[in-house]
Parts: structure tokens; sequence; C-alpha cells
């Protein structure tokens, strides 16, 4: 990549921040507890709402999604208790590493990677154990697989197991309904869908999940104590120095999305990563996952036999400065991803497939030139007139 070739930021988080949001980063640094900022915490909040689906109250940390995935599970799980983990890719195998961390009883259910759990099978293994949580991935960004939140929930609605979830990867471009799929607690954070640095953690609860948090006998607790986040959210605030400038940042990108309309950014989420993967087709670029459902947000590609994705990758910026991601698990060289969440527009997806056309060419790839691109093209201008 030479000086003058643009950084083309295209990977499954973190992603390209908007200008608009990165004027408002940038804006005057606000008292924490003055009324200013507070306005800003509680409209952001506001306006998170309806984007998890949810009538609950928002909590924001400083933090990245892992640490949301941590705070959920000592906010809910005892010492002794037992979880339940779905283990369909690497950020359910994360979860299965805190929990052990933590000390509690791990179980996992375990799904071939590129498929989803189902609601029959975590049904099956409820009914011969006890368990405190059931904790489920909502968007797979290692293998580009949506969970059954809606029929998983609803397995469990009305047992004593809560549903914890992590939407790191899909909220905000993947469809969330939390109080309609009996979703107990939603962890998130800011750099993906949601268009800003990485740097805000969000949590939401119901109440269901409040009855297990607020009892005295839960793992050992401060920074991540939603107790005090609850006690502080209802002045406005957060319980220790909130990441002012990033909140504002948060603030001006669900704005965006709300002036866009949030059935909008949804739909143009699919229509991209429909173009993405269609046109990736044409160039002999498989999808990796056979779930039914699959991301919006991340499109994960098979890379073949003859081809390494660590050299797609290193050439793809070396060559055009566009910025994918492979893999760092199991799948390491056999995939290649690239993220089509957030602020990203049917140009972003042409100039994708240009380079990769391009990459895959001088990697000695047959490649027929322009047929992901007219493939892309054909989805982009179908969906465009059916708008």
């Amino acid at each position: 990549m030479t000086a003058s070739q643009p950084y083309r930021l295209r990977l499954p988080g973190p992603t390209a921040v908007p200008e608009r949001v990165r004027q408002a980063i940038a804006r005057p640094v606000l008292s924490h507890r003055g009324p200013e900022f507070t306005a800003i915490l509680r409209r952001s909040e506001e306006m998170l709402q309806p984007v998890l689906g949810t009538r609950n109250r928002v909590f924001f940390f400083s933090s990245s999604g892992t640490g949301m995935m941590e705070a959920a599970l000592v906010n809910v799980l005892g010492p002794g208790e037992r979880v339940l983990i779905s283990t369909h890719g690497q950020f359910g195998e994360r979860f299965v590493a805190i929990a052990g961390a933590l000390g509690v009883r791990v179980d996992t259910l375990d799904i071939p990677w590129g498929l989803a759990p189902t609601a029959p099978q975590v049904e099956e293994r409820i009914q011969n154990a006890d368990y405190r949580a059931v904790v489920v991935v909502h968007n797979e960004s290692s293998t580009g697989v949506v969970a059954d939140l809606a029929a998983i929930g609803a397995a469990l609605r009305g047992r004593d197991a809560l549903l914890v979830v992590d939407s790191v990867s899909g909220l905000g471009g993947v469809e969330m309904r939390q109080d309609e799929w009996s979703v107990d607690i939603v962890a998130s954070s800011s750099q993906k869908a949601l268009m800003c640095p990485p740097g805000v953690g969000v949590i939401s609860m119901s109440d269901k999940a409040w009855e297990t948090v607020n009892r005295g006998d839960r793992l050992s607790r401060f920074y991540w104590d939603f107790r005090k986040a609850r006690a502080a959210v209802e002045k406005s605030e957060t319980p220790f120095t909130t990441p002012v400038s990033l909140i504002t940042g948060l603030h001006e990108a669900l704005q965006m999305i709300h002036e866009e309309g949030l059935p909008r950014v949804l739909a143009r989420h699919q229509r991209h990563s429909r173009a993405l993967r269609a046109g990736c087709a044409a160039l002999g670029l498989t999808s990796y996952p056979k779930a039914e459902k699959v991301s919006s947000t991340v499109v994960c590609l098979d890379v073949p036999e003859k081809l390494n994705g660590k050299d797609i990758v290193r050439r793809l910026k070396e060559r055009y400065g566009t910025v994918i991601a492979g893999s760092r698990n199991k799948l390491d060289g056999r995939v290649i991803r690239i993220g089509t969440m957030g602020c990203v527009s049917a140009g972003d997806i042409l100039m994708d497939l240009a380079h990769l056309e391009a990459t895959l060419a001088e990697l000695g790839w047959a490649v027929m030139p322009g047929a992901g691109l007219a493939a892309a093209a054909a989805i982009l201008q179908e969906e465009s007139y059916a708008r």
C-alpha cells in the first residue's frame, strides 16, 4: 500500500466510522455528571431501545464486547451454578473460556461450525439439568451464522433458566426483538453495526433477569455490577467515569439510524450482504455457513483448496488498501470474512468485488472478468427498484 492509497476498513468489526460520528467525537469533552452530557446519555438510551426491541433500561459501560460477555455472566451466575453455552463458533468458545475462568460449571451445546443451535436442541438439554443460564451468540461473526432467538426464547419462556445473548456483531444490522423473543440479557458494543469506534459496551436486561441479578449470592462483582448501573441510569448517569466522547459519537450514529429508519437500515444490510455473496459466488468463493439464516453484517466465504485465505487478505491490503479478515481459529486459512455492517454503501460492495477479482487473478485463480460485479449489481439494482 502506497502513501497515496486509501485505507479501506472492511473488517467484520471494528468498522469505518462515518464523518458525522467522527466530528461528534471531536467536540469538546463534557462533564460526565453535567446536564449537557446527561441529556445526551438519556437520548442515546431512548434511541437504542427500539434498535434492541426493548422497553428495558439500557446500560453503557467503558468496555469492549468481551467485557459485556463477562459482565453478563458475573451478574447472573452464583458459585457452583451451571450454565449451558452454545459453541457454534469462536465467540461461543470465548463464553466457555470466560465461564471457566469464573469457576462455574460449564456445559456446552456443541454445534458444528457453519450451523446454528436450534430450539429443540436447547430444549432437550434443559430437560435434563438445572441451568441458571443458557448462552447463545446471536450473530456469530466467525462463521456468518444467525441463531433463531425467537424459537430459543420461546423454548425457555416460563422456565427458570435465563437466555443470555451476545449480539455484539448483530445489533443494528440484524433484527433484534429482545422483549418479544424473551431474551433476558443482550450484550453488545459500539464498534460494529452501531458505527462507532470500540469502547462502549451495552447491556439490556429483562425483569426476569433482574430477579437473579438482585440476589446477594452471585459471583464477585464491582465494576460490572448491574445494580450500580441501574441506580446510576435513574439519574441518567453511569456508575463510573463515562467515555463521554464515544457516547457523543454513539448519539450521532443512533440519530443517523433513526433518520434512515431502522427497517431501511436492516434491509440495507440484507441487500448488501446478499449482493456481496452473489458476487463472490460468481468469482468461485462460496458462502461458508450452511445454516438457514446467514448474517447480514458479515460475509464468511470458503477459500478454495488451491488458495490460502491469508494470501488473499495480505494481497488485498498490500495492493489495494482493502482490509478484510481471515480467521484466528480452526478456520485459519480456510475462510475470509468481509464486513457488511454499519456505514457501508453499494459502492463499497462493488469496490470490494473489483479488488477481490483482481487479487484472485493475481494469485492464479481463474475468474471471469466482471462476473462478480455483474452478479452483485443485478441484486443491488433489482432490490433498489423494489423499494
